[in-house]
């Protein structure tokens, strides 16, 4: 019994042996397996994303390149062209400007000019027909006179020609280097190699270590004969893939015993494929370590197997990490490109919340308080005042790409300094007044006050400044703005403006300073839960460096921070006749910058102005000379003073005077806020700092008369009764819109659906019917272009009236072709109704 009971024994753990062992073998082989099968399928997402990512970057930089070739057919149009030297000239210096190492004119027949560069050889005569005849290929490659191989982009484009011809297509050319360094098709420590090959096999562009000329015939000297496959079964899937257009991915094994993973997609916009190559040498080596652990752990005792497998899982455990690792690190770089946009679009948040939180605030004011028309119409004033900054922030977005490249343009125009500082303060006072902060704004040595500059990027710089300050100021904070005028080194023609933005806020480390303008850059510490993305100074540089400023930093942290601005500007010349009569005048403020400066202004003006630094001393001088005999004639009262305040002031002065001395406030707050208390004290009206002298003007000139002026609404309504509008517009809404602003200023208006009624409506009118023509841009059947083509080339005497674009395409190179197709001005929707009235009152005077 024991005998057969140890047999029994020996026979079971010789069994159990050999069955863990065949287990073990089995389990470390299909573990094996699996590794591999996961290794492979890794490399092929790894190997498609990257594809993806490269396929895009190739997609983006012809679509560039394209669009530059384009551009310049666009600037050249084809059907004006004549042939000749100014023709020559355009074309060369286009491509000159755009750096093209060569520029042409080719037809079908073989026939070409060359305009810019050296002379160009195509490399496949074969593939550059394709793109003459396909209109989905416009790229080939070929080589310049000197040895430059060439990326050679195709567009339809029929200029004639120096032999009399007319040409299919314009060819520019650009360094193949250019792609190369653009798709990064090899690097350092990369896993990846990639070429690009023609439909043929022949290579476009090739890494370092591909020296034959064909890739199939690198696949056949390169391809070991333990692959699944012989090379010429590769070589035909591959190109039977190819003639269909479609991806081929395979795995193949080199003469070195290296696994690699090959990876081919079609480029959009020719015939060739981009072929990438990841080795998997690392790779085998690991799993060739893993089963060499597994047989010395079978050879060696069945004790060890628990080692061996809890060895074999740490390890797989470790390579799946690692796997897992390399596939995070391939997605992010494929969705690197959506991230940029994402990315760009919320660093706007901030910026583009402050003019938006000024309109809904104000429009909530308008509707809470809508049977008081004083207080809708001020909402409604400041409402449109932020509208139009939101416009422009709209604008810099949709700008963003010439700013990166540096084609950034600015509109240069007449600028009211005093309007564009009420601007300003208009649009930040909602958010000063809801965090508590204090807020003034001090302007010292203005020569003029009206500059050449582009009014829509100075608000959004200074708007950008201010928008910083509040959010990092605390409550309680202070924040202020200073204006400074000097003599321009540019000469009496020009001013020297100084923009100061000083806050009382978290202030910066001096390492954050050093790189504050850098895009996306926000120093991590006290700011995370502050909304913003650091977007907001890189644009304020790049405006302030194309207006030929400077912009300086200065920060301590716990301390503030202050923003100094210098820009020279070529002064406006204004007609001004701003004189008032030889008042005694008091100017109460405790700063006393701004109490020499109003002063200096005032007398300008014709006015004797004193000032005093607080109310008790305010106070105190109404009472001298009230009781000589020569008392002031207006008051000019700070209404936030230290000691004894406006309201204070006021009901004190009233005292000694009794009702029939002007008192005006003056500050940097919302005179809503304060206007029932400030009357209520005795304050007759206000005036709005900074204190321009034409803003003091505009303040004093209503107490000319004498007495005190009744309160009375603004109105600047211009009136064209008996006038009569031809508008172009295919937007119903657009044309309801226009109407009302038409004919609540006096017009008769007729609408145009398109541009080619506008025509016929203008045709069958009488001579002298229409004294104006509205055109919209973008409309079927003929948009405004040809419309204001048409409209001036009619033999009529009234052909030439005035023609003004309305219309969406607000860029600067949209605003030039409206002038070069003959109309005579362009206003940019959403209408600015002051803008067009200006317009219409100076063509219809």
């Amino acid at each position: 019994m024991f005998k057969k009971t140890k047999k029994f024994l020996i026979s079971s753990v010789c069994s159990l042996v050999v069955l863990c062992i065949v287990i073990f073998f089995w389990l470390g082989s299909a573990m094996g397996q699996k590794s591999f099968d996961a290794i492979n399928e890794v490399g092929l997402l790894y190997m498609s994303e990257m594809s993806v990512q490269l396929q895009q970057k190739f997609n983006a930089v012809i679509e560039l390149q394209v669009s530059r070739v384009e551009a310049v057919v666009k600037r050249t149009p084809p059907q004006d062209a004549v042939y000749g030297e100014e023709m020559l000239t355009e074309l060369y210096r286009s491509a000159e400007v755009r750096e093209f190492v060569h520029f042409g004119m080719y037809r079908k027949d073989g026939g070409h000019e060359t305009i810019y560069g050296e002379e160009a050889d195509f490399l496949n005569e074969e593939e550059f027909q394709d793109t003459l005849n396909n209109e989905e290929i416009f790229i080939t490659s070929g080589y310049s006179k000197s040895g430059t191989k060439l990326l050679l982009l195709v567009v339809d484009a029929s200029y004639p020609m120096g032999d009399g011809g007319v040409s299919d297509v314009v060819v520019a050319g650009i360094p193949m280097e250019y792609l190369e360094d653009a798709l990064v098709l090899e690097g350092d420590g990369t896993m990846v190699y990639s070429h690009i090959i023609r439909g043929d096999g022949e290579f476009v562009v090739r890494t370092g270590n591909a020296f034959r000329e064909n890739y199939f015939a690198r696949i056949k000297e390169t391809v070991s004969e333990k692959s699944q496959q012989s090379p010429e079964e590769y070589i035909s899937q591959f190109k039977d893939s190819i003639q269909k257009g479609e991806n081929y991915s395979t795995l193949i094994i080199d003469k070195t015993g290296i696994h690699q993973h090959m990876y081919a997609a079609p480029l959009k916009g020719s015939d060739w494929y981009l072929v990438s190559v990841m080795p998997y040498g690392v790779l085998d080596g690991v799993i060739m370590n893993l089963n060499h652990v597994q047989q010395i752990t079978v050879l060696v005792a069945c004790g060890v197997i628990l080692i061996a497998l809890a060895i074999i899982f740490i390890r797989y455990y470790r390579l799946s990490q690692q796997q897992l690792r390399e596939l995070e690190k391939a997605e992010k770089k494929a969705f690197r490109a959506n991230q940029a946009k994402s990315e760009f679009l919320s660093s706007m948040s901030h910026d583009i919340r402050t003019p938006m939180n000024g309109i809904v605030g104000m429009t909530a004011i308008a509707l809470a308080n809508v049977n008081d028309p004083v207080r809708v119409h001020d909402c409604l004033k400041k409402i449109g005042l932020s509208s139009r900054h939101l416009l422009g922030l709209i604008n810099d977005v949709l700008d963003m790409s010439k700013i990166e490249s540096g084609k950034l343009s600015l509109n240069m125009d007449i600028l009211s300094l005093r309007e564009t500082m009420e601007s300003i303060v208009n649009i930040v006072q909602p958010q000063i007044r809801e965090r508590g902060q204090h807020f003034d704004i001090f302007i010292r040595d203005i020569q003029t006050e009206n500059v050449y500059c582009d009014s829509v990027r100075l608000n959004q710089v200074l708007i950008n400044l201010l928008s910083n300050a509040i959010k990092f100021t605390p409550t309680g904070g202070r924040i202020n703005v200073y204006l400074i005028q000097e003599d321009s080194p540019l000469g009496s023609s020009h001013v020297r403006c100084h923009f100061r933005v000083k806050d009382s806020g978290i202030g910066m480390s001096p390492e954050f300073q050093k790189k504050i303008f850098e895009t996306f850059s926000r120093e991590d510490s006290k700011v995370q839960k502050i909304e913003g993305t650091g977007l907001g100074m890189s644009i304020t540089k790049v405006i302030v460096d194309m207006m030929g400023g400077t912009i300086e930093v200065n920060s301590e942290q716990g301390v503030g921070s202050e923003f100094h601005i210098v820009v020279d500007f070529e002064k406006a010349a204004v007609e001004e006749d701003m004189v008032l009569p030889p008042w005694r005048l008091l100017v109460v403020d405790n700063n006393e910058d701004l109490c020499r400066s109003a002063a200096s202004a005032l007398k300008e003006i014709g006015v004797d102005a004193q000032w005093a630094l607080n109310g008790e001393r305010a106070v105190q001088m109404v009472e001298e000379h009230y009781k000589k005999h020569t008392a002031y004639d207006v008051v000019l009262l700070d209404w936030k003073m230290p000691g004894m305040n406006g309201l204070e002031t006021t009901k004190a002065i009233r005292k000694i005077v009794g009702d029939a001395l002007p008192i005006l406030i003056i500050s940097a707050y919302d005179w809503t806020d304060i206007e029932d208390e400030a009357r209520a004290a005795g304050a007759h009206g206000f005036i709005s700092k900074p204190l321009f002298k034409s803003n003091l003007y505009l303040g004093l000139s209503q107490y000319m008369g004498g007495g005190v002026p009744e309160e009375k609404l603004e109105s600047e309504s211009v009136h064209f009764e008996g006038l009569h509008i031809l508008l172009a517009e295919d937007n119903e809404l657009n044309w309801e819109i226009a109407y009302e602003i038409l004919t609540d200023a006096g017009f008769e208006v007729d609408w145009a659906e398109n541009g080619q009624i506008c025509v016929d409506k203008f045709k069958q009118s009488e001579e002298g019917y229409y004294d104006a023509v509205l055109m919209d841009i973008r409309m079927p059947i003929m948009n405004g272009y040809e419309a204001a083509k048409a409209l001036r080339a009619l033999e009529r005497q009234d052909a030439n009236l005035p023609i003004i674009a309305m219309t969406a395409d607000a860029f600067s190179e949209d605003i030039q072709q409206c002038l070069e197709c003959g109309m005579n001005e362009h206003v940019a929707k959403p209408i600015d109704i002051q803008k067009l009235m200006k317009l219409l009152k100076s063509y219809l005077k």
